[in-house]
């Protein structure tokens, strides 16, 4: 294989089928509805014991906007010392500045607290006023890898522009193209060098064995009327691996 695949994973099934799948890496959160936050200790350390996979964690202490305030930043900076006392290969965050760009200062000492882990700026990048400015200053936080959908809603916008970061800043730093990403795409990037992959190949499943009370609005999400929940697709994330 000449790429390296990573599954965003938000539960424990999502887990294991991208073992079955044949995934080299995930990045494990929580509620990747709203692009994922922080997960528990405890589903990481669960994660850490089937020591099959390489395991990122994200560091996001909250939905919304990368801008944080000195309690939230100190809340991610202890979570971080909280996951290095656990098997895992590396940390996915990264922090900006009200005025929409990279904070270097914030994320360096994230970066720095964080080794000897891998490190990837996640799709904060995106968030940016100007991706060209903004990724040299990602490098500059000595991040090893850069998740990026290229400054759009989805990869499918933005091929080409993810392309050309890889050309001009492959030397520097990983691109790994996030957001959107399926078996048609991925096969392009591939094929344009790209050596990372990072998808959630999330596929509903229908779950009708427990009770739920829809009137509650808990416990359950619809879709087309059925109850259920996007799991990570095995078939999926081994035909990714396998292009």
């Amino acid at each position: 294989m000449t790429h390296l695949v990573e599954i965003c994973t938000d539960t424990l099934k999502s887990v294991k089928k991208a073992i079955i799948g044949g995934a080299q890496r995930i990045e494990l959160c929580s509620v990747l509805e709203c692009g994922g936050i922080t997960p528990s200790y405890g589903f990481t350390k669960k994660v850490t014991e089937f020591n099959k996979i390489k395991v990122n964690i994200l560091i996001r202490p909250r939905p919304g906007n990368f801008v944080y305030s000195d309690e939230e930043f100190k809340i991610m900076c202890e979570d971080i010392k909280q996951f290095k006392q656990l098997d895992i290969n590396g940390i996915v965050s990264g922090v900006l500045t009200k005025e929409g760009t990279v904070d270097i200062e914030r994320t360096k000492l994230l970066v720095d607290l964080s080794k000897p882990l891998d490190f990837t700026f996640h799709r904060a990048f995106d968030n940016c006023k100007n991706i060209n400015r903004a990724i040299d200053k990602v490098i500059k936080t000595g991040a090893n890898t850069l998740l990026t959908s290229g400054g759009k809603a989805n990869v499918n916008l933005s091929k080409d522009i993810i392309v050309k970061l890889n050309n001009e800043y492959g030397d520097k730093i990983t691109i790994m193209p996030g957001g959107g990403v399926n078996l048609d795409n991925a096969a392009f990037f591939i094929q344009n060098g790209i050596k990372e992959i990072h998808l959630s190949a999330g596929n509903f499943e229908q779950d009708n064995y427990y009770y739920n009370n829809e009137l509650a609005g808990m416990g359950h999400f619809i879709l087309n009327g059925q109850i259920g929940y996007k799991y990570s697709d095995a078939k999926m994330i081994k035909n990714v691996c396998n292009l």
